[in-house]
């Protein structure tokens, strides 16, 4: 879940070259590595006609951060108690997009794509990742809504004095600087869960007059599509889940190993093609030795702002080279560059692998809001870490190791535990129709998160993209398969033969480009 060392996000940006600050990377850890409740009552369906307050709209343009193209959409604010149990608790405003269908006579179910992180703004997502769902936009508006404490909705983000992180980050410093960060946010942590999300979503639903929602959610973003549909089951048309977040999981125990099981499939990738095993032998040796290496004894780079030219110094060791390689294995397109970035580092060559952490951890930085992501974590996932599930031992024998598990263990020893439904854990029984998809080599929500989720979904099909890594929407023929997907409400006469012809990228021998 994707500041932090992992994150339950789905993909990068396009930020800058620069190196993180300390602050940053303390604040961050969690999420370069976790890739993404009061007990309340269900939400009824409210019809579409009832005295809920409106939403007025006005033109805008959305973006998906600097120097993106905007996309022409109708913006406006919807406005909810921070605490819903309390209406007459203080309010907050959260920022309401609507991208128009392409065709005049739109269907009367919007499409309503949600976010992962947990902590990422939905709006910025879609501006990045709308080609994905423009043969859903020829029927249907799309309907965005940044969650409370992502983006332009109630930020929860936070920052730290720099000199709180003086040294290594031990348990004592990652509990001061959440105390400072906790300090900071702007409203109580307690109410910016999932289960006080899809109030809100309700909520919007019922301001814009629509009878029902076409719901997708990737990554975290599954997970709060997943309990909608338990809430408000009446609300709901179709349901696709992307990169799929089990209820039944909580993410943490399980992350270093499922990571480290998607790095050795691409060490054994590498050796099974000609090309690479000849010109990267020893790749899973070479990548042993430089861990190593750097865990004794990180090195202090230099590297130049691609803007400014202005160099940053930047610490490199082993945690650095985990949570690069961790992020670097969410899309085939990256995990092209694993070898090469390897072999170039384990020969001394720093810099490519150094910079590909900066460009993370910048990214991370600006897109995760850190307030938002620990609220959803502290409350939803670390109450239900089982320790005996994954043993310390097993962690050791990870690349990431214990990192993600003992950071998670501090802050959420301090972070305020939050409105969290009764029966949230639990896996969604529905009969709407559902599509899941799920990538073979994602290291975050692997194919068997599918699975568990689909359990009592009596009309789901779940699809597994050959050789991907985490999140399918924008792959291949899969926009047309959503399209079709949502337009019939049924996975009946589904076309996925094309999903056989998907493929990964092949490894980079130089920097160049992939091998022929």
């Amino acid at each position: 879940m994707p500041g932090s060392r992992s994150t339950f996000t789905y993909k990068d940006r396009h930020p800058k070259i620069a190196a993180p600050s300390r602050t940053e990377t303390v604040l961050t850890r969690i999420t370069l590595f976790f890739a993404a409740l009061l007990a309340c009552l269900p939400v009824a369906a409210q019809d579409a006609a009832s005295t809920a307050p409106t939403v007025p709209l006005e033109d805008c343009r959305i973006r998906a951060g600097d120097g993106f193209p905007g996309i022409k959409a109708r913006c406006g604010t919807l406005q909810r108690p921070e605490n819903p149990a309390d209406p007459d608790s203080a309010m907050i405003d959260l920022k309401v997009a609507v991208v128009p269908a392409l065709t005049l006579e739109p269907e009367p179910d919007p499409f309503v794509p949600i976010a992962g992180g947990p902590g990422q703004s939905t709006i910025e997502f879609y501006a990045g990742y709308a080609s994905a769902f423009e043969e859903v936009r020829r029927n249907r508006d799309i309907v965005l809504m940044d969650q409370r404490g992502t983006g332009e909705s109630a930020l929860m983000q936070c920052e730290v004095d720099e000199e709180v992180l003086e040294g290594r980050f031990s348990r004592e410093q990652t509990i001061a600087v959440t105390r400072e960060c906790l300090e900071q946010l702007p409203h109580d942590p307690r109410f910016f869960t999932t289960s006080v999300a899809v109030e809100d979503l309700e909520a919007l639903r019922t301001a814009l007059g629509y009878s029902q929602l076409n719901l997708y959610g990737i990554s975290y973003g599954s997970r709060v599509a997943q309990h909608f549909v338990r809430r408000v089951p009446a609300s709901t048309r179709t349901v696709v889940l992307d990169g799929v977040a089990a209820p039944q999981v909580a993410l943490g125990p399980g992350v270093a190993v499922e990571a480290q099981k998607t790095l050795d499939a691409i060490f054994d990738r590498c050796a099974e093609a000609e090309s690479c095993s000849e010109r990267f032998p020893s790749i899973r040796d070479d990548f042993d030795i430089l861990r190593t290496s750097l865990a004794a004894s990180p090195v202090t780079l230099s590297l130049a702002d691609p803007l400014t030219g202005r160099p940053d110094e930047i610490e490199f060791g082993s945690d650095e080279i985990a949570g690069a390689l961790r992020m670097l294995s969410y899309n085939p397109a990256t995990v092209a560059l694993i070898p090469l970035l390897i072999d170039e580092a384990v020969n001394g060559n720093f810099q490519p692998l150094a910079a590909q952490f900066a460009m993370i951890a910048d990214s991370m930085s600006d897109v995760m809001a850190i307030g938002m992501h620990n609220a959803v974590v502290c409350s939803e996932d670390f109450p239900h870490f089982d320790r005996e599930d994954v043993s310390r031992d097993d962690l050791l024998a990870t690349y990431i190791g214990p990192l993600m598990l003992d950071a998670l263990d501090a802050i959420c020893t301090v972070w305020p535990e939050g409105v969290v439904d009764d029966n949230f854990k639990s896996p969604v029984a529905t009969t709407l129709p559902v599509l899941l998809l799920s990538g073979e080599a994602d290291p975050i929500t692997p194919p068997a998160y599918g699975d568990l989720a689909a359990v009592d979904m009596e009309n789901a099909l779940h699809l597994t993209g050959p050789q991907q890594g985490h999140g399918q929407a924008i792959v291949g023929c899969m926009p047309r398969i959503i399209g079709d997907f949502v337009d019939a409400a049924s996975i009946a006469t589904l076309d996925t033969d094309c999903i056989d012809r998907f493929f990964a990228m092949p490894f980079f021998l130089d920097f160049s480009g992939p091998s022929p």
